[in-house]
């Protein structure tokens, strides 16, 4: 039993034991034969040559499963059965019928411990094949495209199982078809095939595997992709592939085995191989679409943040963002409501070195003191009496990227003081914690208050001021740039036109000048606002006056909605807002959602609206 621990080939193992029948029979020589059909001389040991020995008699002992003695050259012969397909032949000078009987008994034996021998050589090498094919899903990990990893799955599945090649055929359910991927010698090197042909048709149909030895015997096989390949498939075996919901998603299979044919083992590890396969190619599937959502979501901000102008104050706004982006100093924007401080905001975070990392945006006006160094800088449970779980505050988040923090002259004066600890320190603590969190934020702040003043006044911190301001950027209200007005109401139309899948309108000559002698007291989101609802509203191709005039405050009130005089002022305002409402829906035909969107209400809130004004559902539409 010491050999059957330490041997880990069979030969090894049966010379091995030929030196202890030696030992034990007092022979000269020993030979060990099988018939593989052919009769094999497996190892011998002595200088003895058994050649001679009649190969009837080896056949003979072989049939009847028994041991003979016999002379031959000056020597007492022995030969005895191990199995059914081996023997040893022992010569030697005093072998009778006696020591035969010892070594039939021992040859059994001996045919156990080769049987023992052999499984446990078996079972070392599926474990090896297993460990491999565990250590291949570590290899799926670093693919980084579906292409990639599929090739990578063929070049692996070829290697762990010994041979030529293979493919994953993934089904294309409505098209009824499978696209083998990789299909060598394919021009493209993929190939669509119906799924309900060949092997890889049979085995999506049963849903079990199939091992075939002879492919050309074998009528389900489809010769006609040997034939587009020119390759001469031999052997194949082909498994399911399942994904992580046990779902059939395809079939993996390998052809043409190196030695041999496919067999039980092959077939477990391929199952297994499927499995790594299959996960790994949801999981990448998973990367790609969140990789192209982000690029979608990217580009689309990037738009969003683009700026729009060609006025003095405009190009001058773009040569500094352009600049500023490229480093990651603190900026305070300033201007008034609506001028554009988080698109500039986010012009220089995507048009920077951090563009590919987070962009979080704070209102510091809407954080209550007491929540102000949660959101911030985060909470682990039991923090306090809500804090149900652990959370990253907005700072972590950002970690890469930059941090918005929006109104921050109405921060609070113990905010502002944690706000500068960690602007000086980079350093965040959670609130609960005791942990320091390094993070890399770049932070951009803005106001529509006069931030100066506040400091004089002692109502925002002079040193936080100035850590913040180290660059400022001062946007224009839009009533002191006229020639940017028509410029972002056509951006905005094109825009909004696209979503409502309309083509983009026209702006009037007189829609025009009514845009350009408005006030815009919103600034730039006042007139995006604008031009959103005229994309839903107008009902022509082209925007006029009148279009206008439903939405901005006109310089007359438009026809149909001056209130009666004689009224009170409340019936003169429901007069009005009935009449506004059923505008809104003439417009959308009795569309209630798209109404309700328009004016700026929940679609609950609007239908309430119009049961307080006695409107019916169906008013304004006839």
């Amino acid at each position: 039993m010491n050999a059957l621990c330490e041997k880990s080939q069979v030969n090894e193992y049966l010379k091995s034991m030929l030196l202890e029948l030696n030992a034990e029979f007092s022979a000269l020589s020993a030979f060990w034969w099988e018939r593989r059909p052919a009769w094999t001389l497996i190892c011998h040991t002595g200088r003895q040559t058994a050649s001679e020995i009649d190969l009837a008699l080896r056949e003979d002992v072989l049939d009847r499963e028994d041991a003979v003695v016999f002379s031959h050259e000056d020597l007492r012969w022995l030969m005895f059965p191990v199995d059914d397909s081996g023997l040893i032949v022992l010569g030697g000078k005093s072998f009778d019928e006696e020591r035969a009987t010892s070594a039939w008994r021992m040859g059994q034996m001996l045919a156990a411990s080769l049987t023992l021998f052999r499984r446990i050589q078996h079972d070392h090498r599926f474990t090896d094949r297993l460990r491999e094919t565990l250590d291949v899903s570590v290899r799926f990990s670093v693919a980084e495209n579906t292409e990639q990893l599929l090739t990578m799955i063929a070049e692996e599945a070829t290697r762990v199982l010994a041979c030529d090649r293979a493919s994953i055929f993934l089904w294309d359910r409505e098209q009824h078809e499978v696209v083998a991927v990789p299909a060598l010698g394919v021009e493209g090197g993929s190939l669509r095939i119906p799924d309900n042909r060949g092997i890889v048709g049979e085995v999506l149909s049963t849903q079990e595997t199939l091992i075939v030895n002879d492919a050309y015997a074998d009528p389900r096989f489809n010769q006609n992709v040997d034939k587009l390949s020119g390759y001469k498939t031999e052997t194949l075996l082909c498994c399911p592939l399942r994904d992580g919901a046990d779902t059939m998603i395809g079939a993996f299979e390998v052809i043409n085995k190196n030695e041999g044919h496919f067999d039980a083992d092959d077939a477990q590890i391929l199952s297994l191989l499927g499995i790594q396969a299959a996960n790994a190619l949801q999981t990448t599937k998973q990367r790609e679409d969140l990789i192209r959502s982000h690029r979608h979501l990217a580009e689309k901000i990037t738009e969003d943040s683009k700026i729009i102008g060609s006025s003095p104050s405009m190009q001058s706004l773009k040569d500094t963002i352009a600049r500023l982006a490229q480093t990651d100093l603190p900026v305070l924007i300033l201007g008034e409501s609506g001028t554009g401080k988080e698109v500039t905001s986010q012009a220089l975070h995507y048009q920077g070195t951090r563009k590919d990392k987070p962009f979080i945006a704070v209102n510091c006006a809407a954080l209550a003191e007491s929540l102000l160094e949660s959101e911030l800088f985060g909470h682990e449970k039991g923090a306090f009496t809500d804090a149900h779980e652990a959370r990253a505050g907005k700072f972590e988040l950002a970690d890469g990227g930059t941090l918005f923090l929006d109104e921050i002259g109405d921060m609070s004066p113990g905010g502002q003081a944690k706000l500068l600890r960690v602007l000086e320190e980079k350093v965040v603590t959670r609130v609960g914690g005791s942990n320091p969190i390094s993070v890399s934020v770049r932070v951009i702040a803005a106001t529509n208050s006069d931030l100066a003043a506040k400091v004089s006044e002692k109502r925002f911190r002079e040193d936080l001021y100035y850590r913040l301001s180290v660059v400022t950027i001062e946007l224009l209200p839009l009533r002191e740039r006229p020639e940017d007005i028509l410029l972002l109401a056509e951006h905005f139309l094109t825009q909004f036109c696209r979503e409502a899948n309309r083509p983009t309108l026209i702006l009037g000559i007189d829609a025009r000048r009514r845009l350009q002698s408005h006030a815009w007291p919103g600034n730039v989101r006042e007139l995006r606002n604008l031009m959103e609802r005229v994309a839903f509203l107008a009902t022509g191709n082209k925007v006029e006056a009148d279009d206008l005039a439903f939405i901005l405050s006109p310089n007359r009130p438009a026809v149909g909605l001056e209130p009666s005089y004689g009224l009170s002022l409340d019936d003169a305002t429901k007069q009005f807002q009935r009449e506004f409402i059923r505008r809104a829906l003439r417009r959308l035909k009795g569309n209630l959602s798209e109404a309700s969107r328009l004016l700026g209400l929940h679609r609950s809130n609007l239908y309430r609206k119009m049961k307080h004004l006695d409107m019916d559902e169906v008013d304004g539409v006839n």
